[in-house]
C-alpha cells in the first residue's frame, strides 16, 4: 500500500527503509519518476547504504515475499478488523482509536492514576508487549504476517485487560 493507497494522492519521492529488508541487512530505498530521477547527476547524491549488492538482493526478495503472499492487503483487511474489535471494548479508558493498514493507536485517557505505560505494562503481563508513545497513546504494530486467529488473540489480551482496569 502507497500513500496514494490511503490518501488519493501519488507522492513525488517515496523513501523506503528499515523494513525493506525483512530486518535482514541494512537498506533503504528511493523511489520517483523519470522525470525527478534523472535530475539527479552522478556524484550528487549519497547512501548511506548505497553500494551492497547482498543488501540489495535481500531487499528484492522481502519485497518479492510482501507481493507474494499479498502482506499489503492482509494488514489492511486485518487492520480494519483490529479497529473494529478495540470499538467493542467498553472502557472510558479509550478516548480514540486510529490507524492505517496494521500501523494503529488506541488513545488512553488516564484514570485514577492509570496510564498508557501502566496498561502496556499489565499488557506485557497478560502476554502482549505494545509501545507507549506520546504519554497517553498505545501503539501497536504487529508483524504483516500475522493471521486473524493471532490478531483476535491479540485483541482478546488488550480487551481482558483493558476492561479489568
Amino acid at each position: 500500500m502507497l500513500a496514494c493507497d490511503h490518501e488519493g494522492v501519488k507522492p513525488d519521492i517515496l523513501i523506503l527503509g528499515k523494513a525493506l529488508s525483512g530486518g535482514v541487512l541494512p537498506v533503504s530505498a528511493v523511489l520517483a519518476n523519470d522525470e525527478i530521477m534523472l535530475t539527479i547527476k552522478p556524484g550528487e547524491h549519497g547512501s548511506t547504504y548505497g553500494g551492497n549488492p547482498l543488501a540489495c538482493k535481500v531487499a528484492m526478495a522481502a519485497m518479492q515475499v510482501v507481493l507474494d503472499e499479498k502482506l499489503a492487503e492482509n494488514a489492511e483487511v486485518l487492520g480494519e478488523l483490529f479497529r473494529s474489535e478495540m470499538r467493542k471494548i467498553k472502557s472510558d479508558r479509550i478516548k480514540l482509536i486510529r490507524g492505517k493498514g496494521l500501523f494503529n493507536a488506541v488513545i488512553i485517557e488516564e484514570k485514577d492514576g492509570i496510564s498508557a505505560l501502566d496498561v502496556c505494562i499489565k499488557l506485557k503481563e497478560n502476554g502482549l508487549l505494545a509501545k507507549p508513545t506520546h504519554g497517553n497513546i498505545i501503539r501497536f504494530a504487529p508483524p504483516l504476517v500475522i493471521n486473524e486467529e493471532q490478531l483476535l488473540e491479540c485483541c482478546s489480551i488488550i480487551r481482558r485487560t483493558i476492561e479489568a482496569l
